[in-house]
C-alpha cells in the first residue's frame, strides 16, 4: 500500500464517523468563511445565527484576521517556530502553518480537532508542502494530556511554543476550561505564547445572547465570558498580557490588511440567499457595534 493508499483508506474511516444530523461548530464556522465542506444542517445554524444578527459573519472573519495578525507577529517579531493550533476548524485560506511558513519556511504546527470532517481533509494536507512539518491529532481540547502526548511526536517542548486557542474556548464549560489551559501552558516552556480569543456578552450582548440561544438549541455548549473572565485565562496560567491586551479582535493590532471581498456580479448575486452572500461581505466597514470577540496574546516569563 503506497502512503497515498494509507491517507485514503484513513480518511474514509473518517467519514463513517461524520453526523450530518447535528450542526457542529468546525463546520457552522466554515459556513461564515464562504467554505463548502458543511451540511445543511450546519447552514441551517449559520443562518438561524445570522437572522438574529445580520452582521455576524464579521465576528467570524475579524476572527480569523486576527489569527492572521498574531501568527505573523509571533513568527516574526518573537522567535516562534513551532506551533499547536488547537480546534483549529476546516482547512480554508491564512491556515497557520501558510501564516507562519511566510516568514519561517521550517516552522512546524500540529492541528488538533474532533471532527472527522475536519480530519479527513486534514489527511490529504499532510503530504502538501517540502518545508517545515505539519501533523494532525484526533483529540479533543477536554483531554489536555492526550494531546500534549501526541504533539510531542512533532513538537519540541524544550522549545517556545504557540498555543493557539482561537473561538475554541467559548465550547468548554468553566469547570473545564480554565484548568485545561493551565494544563496547556505548563507544558510549554518560558517564552512560548498564547494566542487566544473568545466570544463575549461585554460588547453587543443584545445581539450575541440572540446568537447563543440559537446555538443552545441546537445542542452546542456556548459560554459568553466577560473581559474579566477571559483575562483569568492568563492570569491563571501566569502569563503576560502582550500589548494591547484584551481587547476587540478588529482592534488587536490592525495592519489594514483585512482580506477585500472578491468582486461578483450582480445578477449573481442577487441569486444567493444571504448566507451564500457571505462570501462577498467587505469585513473593512466593521464598526464596534458589529463585533462581539475579544482577542490577545500572552507570553510565559
Amino acid at each position: 500500500m503506497t502512503p497515498g493508499d494509507a491517507l485514503d483508506q484513513d480518511a474514509a474511516v473518517l467519514r463513517t464517523r461524520i453526523d450530518i444530523t447535528k450542526a457542529h461548530p468546525a463546520r457552522v464556522y466554515d459556513v461564515f468563511l464562504g467554505g463548502k465542506d458543511n451540511y445543511p444542517v450546519d447552514r441551517d445554524a449559520a443562518a438561524a445565527a445570522l437572522a438574529v444578527n445580520p452582521r455576524g459573519y464579521l465576528d467570524v472573519q475579524h476572527n480569523r484576521d486576527f489569527l492572521r495578525r498574531a501568527v505573523t507577529t509571533l513568527a516574526r517579531e518573537s522567535g516562534i517556530r513551532q506551533f499547536l493550533d488547537i480546534g483549529t476548524g476546516l482547512p480554508t485560506a491564512q491556515n497557520v502553518h501558510q501564516i507562519a511558513r511566510r516568514t519561517v519556511p521550517e516552522s512546524r504546527v500540529v492541528y488538533v480537532d474532533n471532527d472527522p470532517v475536519v480530519l479527513a481533509h486534514a489527511l490529504e494536507l499532510l503530504t502538501s508542502g517540502p518545508e517545515g512539518w505539519t501533523d494532525y491529532i484526533d483529540g479533543d481540547l477536554t483531554r489536555p494530556l492526550h494531546i500534549l502526548e501526541q504533539a510531542a511526536r512533532t513538537l519540541d517542548f524544550d522549545q517556545p511554543v504557540g498555543l493557539v486557542l482561537v473561538a475554541v474556548l467559548h465550547f468548554v464549560e468553566d469547570a473545564e476550561a480554565y484548568p485545561i489551559v493551565r494544563t496547556l501552558v505548563d507544558a510549554v516552556p518560558s517564552g512560548s505564547r498564547l494566542v487566544l480569543s473568545h466570544l463575549t456578552e461585554d460588547l453587543n450582548p443584545e445581539n450575541i445572547r440572540a446568537v447563543q440561544r440559537t446555538y443552545t438549541e441546537r445542542g452546542f455548549t456556548f459560554v459568553l465570558r466577560s473581559k474579566a473572565e477571559i483575562e483569568r485565562f492568563f492570569t491563571d496560567s501566569g502569563l503576560e498580557l502582550d500589548d494591547p491586551g484584551v481587547v476587540p479582535a478588529h482592534h488587536w493590532r490592525p495592519d489594514g490588511a483585512a482580506p477585500a471581498p472578491k468582486p461578483a456580479d450582480p445578477a449573481h448575486l442577487a441569486t444567493l440567499d444571504d448566507i451564500e452572500k457571505v462570501r462577498y461581505r467587505d469585513i473593512n466597514d466593521v464598526t464596534d457595534a458589529d463585533i462581539n470577540v475579544y482577542a490577545a496574546t500572552a507570553v510565559k516569563p
